[in-house]
């Protein structure tokens, strides 16, 4: 028994402490020229700077809001859609949920270069819609993470909403509630946990997201996940680098903790 717990512990440690201790210690190191760029120490320059430059702050901000208002959209279309699915007829289930997984059989950049093609100036969606620009803004780039996250919403929702019990629901159609209520009083507060699957599912990934807002945002397109990348690769600042990644790890450890607090102090009342 130990040795069957054992085994997921070292590959944590391997693969998760580990990684996550080295980033912290370069956090806390002093920027140098050589190889490896820094030299080992114990200072809070990187993580002041981080917090206090706005270059720094406002992706970070943005990225917040970006990552949050993305799944707020993957949640409004992705309920119904799970909602769909786990209602209709069982023989078409499967079909279904295959159909929401399609995208997954081609390459992440390729799906993304489609875009490209169909967002630019002389593209089909600008021409079907009559707008002047699609390409390189922000809609083009909540369109990208939309698309890309979607069945990660749509599939742990559907795993929750097909377990619910249907006589739940024709108890409180029999005594009296409408299509909505029923909605809003038993289904909706059953299918919490898929919703907060979701959402994670959506938010963390979506908040350090790279590829995306440099491909359909554009320059303008300032997210934490592109200032990431510069100061590793392109200014080789890793103490700096790190840092950012331990305040985005912290945001990724606080936003959740509050939502799940905030669920459970609704659920009180």
């Amino acid at each position: 028994m130990r040795l069957v717990l054992a085994l997921p512990v070292v590959w944590l440690l391997l693969l998760l402490a580990a990684p996550l201790a080295i980033v912290v210690l370069i956090a806390f190191a002093v920027p140098a020229d050589g190889v490896p760029p820094y030299s080992i120490g114990f200072t809070f320059d990187n993580l002041w700077l981080v917090a206090s430059d706005p270059l720094y702050r406002d992706a970070l901000v943005r990225s917040i809001r970006v990552a949050g208002v993305s799944t707020l959209i993957c949640l409004a279309m992705g309920f119904p859609m799970a909602l769909a699915i786990s209602r209709a007829a069982v023989r078409w289930q499967n079909p279904l949920l295959l159909a929401v997984m399609l995208p997954f059989w081609t390459g992440f950049l390729m799906r993304i270069n489609a875009w490209i093609g169909l967002l630019a100036d002389d593209g089909l969606i600008v021409r079907m819609l009559g707008v002047s620009r699609l390409l390189y803004t922000d809609t083009a780039m909540y369109i990208g993470i939309v698309y890309t996250y979607l069945p990660f919403m749509v599939l742990p929702l559907y795993a929750r909403l097909s377990r619910l019990d249907p006589a739940l629901m024709e108890a409180a159609a029999d005594l009296g509630a409408s299509p909505w209520r029923v909605f809003c009083r038993v289904t909706l507060p059953l299918s919490l946990p898929g919703v907060a699957a979701g959402a994670a599912l959506v938010f963390v990934p979506a908040i350090g997201e790279y590829v995306i807002p440099a491909l359909l945002g554009g320059p303008q397109a300032q997210l934490i996940g592109k200032v990431l990348w510069e100061e590793f690769f392109a200014n080789r600042d890793w103490p700096t680098a790190s840092a950012v990644a331990v305040w985005l790890l912290l945001v990724l450890v606080a936003v959740p903790a509050a939502a799940v607090r905030l669920r459970r102090r609704f659920s009180r009342l």
